[in-house]
């Protein structure tokens, strides 16, 4: 997979991300049910929906940090080491900032 690939991966990946997120925002400022019996299930619906939006944020993040490391001529370069990060594991993770020996 070339560097072309990776970014249109990683701009329909962040599409689909920001979707998510919109989706989750809206669903978390709808009113609790008027019945209090139904409420506690609301609560616990928003308090997933919160944890998936957290976790599609960072996603989005990384997905963003992976694009600007492209643009300026960094993707595949470890963050620890300065050695390539290998073809495959980029395939496998394109927001990888480390080599598998670094991660590790």
């Amino acid at each position: 997979m070339n560097v072309n690939e990776i970014t249109a991966e990683l701009r329909a990946r962040l599409t689909e991300v920001q979707a998510e997120i919109a989706r989750l925002e809206q669903a978390t400022i709808q009113p609790l049910s008027a019945k209090f019996s139904d409420q506690a299930n609301d609560l616990e619906e928003l308090a997933t929906n919160k944890g998936m939006e957290v976790q599609h944020i960072h996603e989005a993040e990384q997905i963003l940090a992976a694009l600007a490391r492209i643009e300026a001529g960094q993707y595949g370069e470890c963050d620890v080491c300065g050695g390539d990060i290998a073809p495959a594991r980029l395939a496998a993770l394109p927001t990888a900032t480390r080599c598998i020996k670094c991660a590790a």
